[in-house]
């Protein structure tokens, strides 16, 4: 798993990019704060090696809770800039800062 991060100078957005490995899955998405937790307008791309990946223009100067969505299961990202317990959701939720 891993988030790249890619400022842009002339617009108030920041390009993060996604990616999970995950072979044997058949639908990868994230969903979060950016995304009203929505998993179409999170859907993820397959490559040839099983990595699943997506981009996305984020506002900056912003904090987002986030998980993947691996085949209906929800899956906290190992590299995110913090945790974030969630009552709503019992259990924490990944945190990206932009």
């Amino acid at each position: 798993m891993s988030i790249k991060k890619q400022f842009i100078k002339s617009k108030p957005v920041c390009k993060v990019t996604f990616s999970i490995e995950a072979k044997e899955a058949a639908q990868v998405a994230v969903v979060g704060d950016f995304n009203n937790w929505n998993p179409e307008e999170g859907a993820l791309s397959k490559l040839k090696n099983g990595t699943f990946k997506g981009a996305f223009d984020l506002s900056k100067d912003a904090a987002y809770e986030f998980k993947y969505l691996v085949d209906g299961e929800y899956i906290n990202e190992s590299e995110a800039d913090s945790f974030k317990w969630n009552e709503f959701a019992g259990t924490e939720n990944s945190v990206l800062e932009v």
